[in-house]
């Protein structure tokens, strides 16, 4: 596989030199997160810059460090996960969650996709696919566990059909481009994918997809999909 020097990135002596994609992660159980911690660490591309017990310790530790990805559960003490991410959307806007969790509840899921979470994984997947989640996150991909998401389809059938009962109120216009950016991030591409398919630049494509969202006044991708199938801007196929 070529290696190939990527946004934020320097280049010494004729080789990319990676930052480390850094990770907070949030869990109320102390052995879950020491062991997902030391697991991670033996990632070389990737950094536990801080963890947290609840939400509300959170929402401070991503003030304070940063983080490109947080790991976070849903049913936590104190402050849940989805009102955090709420939260850290808002302070930390760079930040993209993934909500780690055994909930495995359609509610939880819709509102942490309302929340803006980029993911939602089941603890059942194995430590492996988590640095690979966190991966693919990073790179800009939406990411929810195979039984989640047959939950999320058939939620959408039953919101296409709901629409029939009720008033319609006109959608935003999105332009021709717009509309195959987000039949594109329907599948689940990243920026550079769609860059190469429609022949753009990645720029070019994150200028699309903020317009998008600010025309629709959604937080995230996924969110921008969810909302897409359900006024039957995108069919499900």
């Amino acid at each position: 596989m070529t290696e190939t020097t990527a946004p934020g990135q320097a280049s010494i002596g004729g080789g990319p030199v990676v930052e480390p994609i850094r990770v907070l992660v949030v869990d109320d159980h102390a052995l879950f997160r020491r062991g997902l911690q030391m697991v991670l660490e033996q990632e070389p591309d990737i950094e536990v810059v801080g963890e947290a017990s609840d939400g509300g310790e959170a929402i401070t530790a991503a003030t304070e460090t940063l983080p490109d990805i947080v790991l976070m559960d849903v049913r936590m003490p104190k402050r849940g996960g989805i009102d955090a991410c709420t939260a850290i959307h808002a302070t930390v806007p760079s930040a993209k969650i993934i909500m780690l969790t055994i909930s495995d509840e359609e509610a939880d899921l819709y509102e942490a996709i309302k929340a803006g979470a980029m993911g939602y994984l089941l603890k059942e997947i194995s430590i492996e696919e988590v640095a690979s989640a966190i991966r693919a996150v990073h790179g800009g991909q939406s990411l929810i566990s195979p039984s989640m998401a047959s939950k999320l389809l058939t939620e959408f059938a039953s919101m296409i059909k709901k629409t029939d009962d009720r008033q319609q109120v006109p959608t935003p216009r999105l332009t021709d481009r717009e509309m195959e950016v987000l039949k594109l991030v329907a599948k689940g591409m990243n920026n550079r994918d769609i860059a190469k398919q429609l022949f753009i630049s990645e720029n070019t494509v994150k200028n699309h997809i903020r317009n998008i969202l600010e025309k629709l006044q959604l937080h995230s991708r996924m969110e921008a999909v969810v909302y897409a199938v359900r006024e039957k801007l995108l069919e499900i196929t």
